[in-house]
């Protein structure tokens, strides 16, 4: 009888705590997407209580969210208490661009060595192939840049070009580390500019090239386009950032010529 109690007492316990995992996972998949989404842009402060309210929710697992947020870089403590959603500085862009590089181009090295097996190469084809149908695309469209539905479809086909070449290395670790520093660059790209088509057509070429070059194992070519591409990839996000600053600088002196009246 004893032995039953107590059986059942250690299900109760474990249905419990697969409750608490569950309602965490919940909130962190919540908040990671409202992150992502741009819908909690930089700098912005977490209101526990309201997202809690929105879950329905106590606050108990949200917190629990927030820590694991925090730990993958997603949130920082914000000055006046709480939490608030990473912002990045210049130097944190070009530190993960560069850790980046490392990783990929000792990645696609490692590939171009052994080759790709027919499984791999088609889905990677089939990326490069979609950034010049995207170009075309809006080439046809008569607009200058891709708007914010045609950048979210290029980070997706970037994204998952990158993903696919570091993943056929199979090396786990790099993919996950790689993986975790694109999501955190995708923070500092959702306020972004759009690509216009010289771009688009650059970035096919540079994809193109690679793939080339790893299914030819040609591991220096491989190496070498790779380390280019991100690098240009990485001015181009510092010319952003700082452009961005220019124009934050050149609001506030407006605002303090007009006194927040601005004409």
């Amino acid at each position: 009888m004893l032995l039953l109690a107590g059986c059942q007492q250690v299900m109760r316990s474990q249905k419990t705590k697969n409750a608490d995992q569950s309602l965490q996972e919940k909130a962190y998949l919540h908040l990671r997407g409202r992150i992502l989404s741009g819908n909690l842009a930089p700098g912005t402060t977490i209101s526990e209580a309201s997202i809690a309210r929105e879950l329905g929710n106590s606050r108990g697992p949200l917190r629990e969210a927030v820590r694991r947020l925090t730990a993958e870089g997603f949130l920082r403590p914000a000055p006046n208490g709480g939490s608030a959603v990473v912002e990045f500085s210049r130097r944190d862009v070009a530190e993960l661009y560069d850790l980046r590089e490392a990783l990929e181009v000792y990645a696609a090295g490692r590939t171009a060595e052994h080759g790709l097996r027919p499984v791999e190469l088609e889905p990677l084809q089939h990326t490069v192939d979609d950034v010049l149908r995207l170009r075309d695309g809006l080439r046809a469209s008569d607009k200058p840049h891709l708007d914010a539905g045609g950048m979210k479809r290029f980070v997706r086909i970037d994204l998952q070009f990158h993903t696919l070449l570091v993943g056929a290395a199979a090396n786990s670790r790099i993919l996950k580390t790689v993986a975790d520093t694109r999501v955190l660059l995708h923070i500092f790209a959702i306020r972004r500019k759009g690509h216009d088509a010289e771009q688009l057509t650059q970035i096919h070429r540079y994809h193109s090239q690679v793939l080339a070059s790893i299914a030819g194992r040609d591991v220096p070519g491989a190496m070498r386009l790779l380390g280019e591409h991100i690098r240009v990839s990485k001015e181009e996000r510092l010319r952003e950032f700082d452009e961005r600053d220019r124009e934050i600088a050149l609001g506030h002196v407006l605002s303090d010529l007009y006194g927040g009246d601005l004409p």
